[in-house]
């Protein structure tokens, strides 16, 4: 029976990527590199800064502590708040940890920028436990995030699941043995989720709801 639940944040439960990606923009165009056409910057959302910088732009360690330091400089004041939570997310964060649940945010996002959004929000009360990365760039990846919300929640890995919409967030579920659940009405697609080892994916927040809630014990399970 599933008693513990982490969840992914940006495309996960907030559609953050007008402001990601115009921070992407803004710290490009200080690199020398124009990219007006935002919808071609979405890749900027859930992977860790320093690893897109590197692998799509081929910077080095410098340039790209310079890139992420110009992105932090739009996003920090205004491009975290160019974000909204997708429809129906408080009443399923409500719904699961009124059945019980303890639920926790395992962001790649900086913790002090997760805390900021949350709290913009109103959504901070809701979880057990809050983990990101470091400003430093400590734990950027998924995987240590995960171990890390894992060991604060003191939570069993076969009463867990890991939920998020990016390959990132599977493949942190699958390496720590944990449910894997896809959301596609975020950045990514149904066939990087299921590549990436989702054991299920969900179409909308209503979905997921439903089935998390049905997986605890608390609705009688339909699907």
């Amino acid at each position: 029976m599933l008693k513990y639940v982490l969840f992914d944040l940006d495309g996960t439960l907030t559609d953050s990527g007008l402001g990601i990606t115009k921070a992407a923009q803004y710290a490009l165009k200080d690199q020398g590199i124009d990219e007006p056409d935002l919808s071609k910057l979405g890749f900027f959302v859930g992977p860790p800064l320093n690893v897109t910088f590197m692998e799509r732009y081929g910077m080095d360690e410098q340039h790209m502590l310079n890139a992420v330091a110009k992105f932090r400089e739009y996003y920090n004041p205004i491009g975290v708040f160019e974000n909204k939570p997708y429809e129906g997310v408080e009443e399923m964060l409500k719904a699961c940890h009124e059945a019980g649940l303890k639920i926790a945010i395992a962001s790649s996002k900086p913790e002090v920028m997760v805390y900021k959004v949350l709290n913009h929000f109103k959504l901070t009360s809701y979880f057990d436990v809050i983990v990101g990365s470091e400003l430093d760039g400590r734990r950027t990846d998924k995987n240590e995030v995960v171990e890390e919300a894992l060991r604060k929640l003191m939570a069993n890995a076969d009463e867990t699941a890991m939920v998020g919409d990016r390959c990132y967030d599977m493949v942190g579920a699958v390496n720590h043995d944990l449910m894997a659940l896809g959301v596609t009405y975020g950045y990514g697609t149904y066939l990087e989720l299921k590549n990436a080892g989702a054991d299920k994916t969900f179409d909308t927040v209503e979905d997921l709801k439903n089935y998390l809630l049905a997986a605890c014990g608390a609705l009688k399970k339909c699907c």
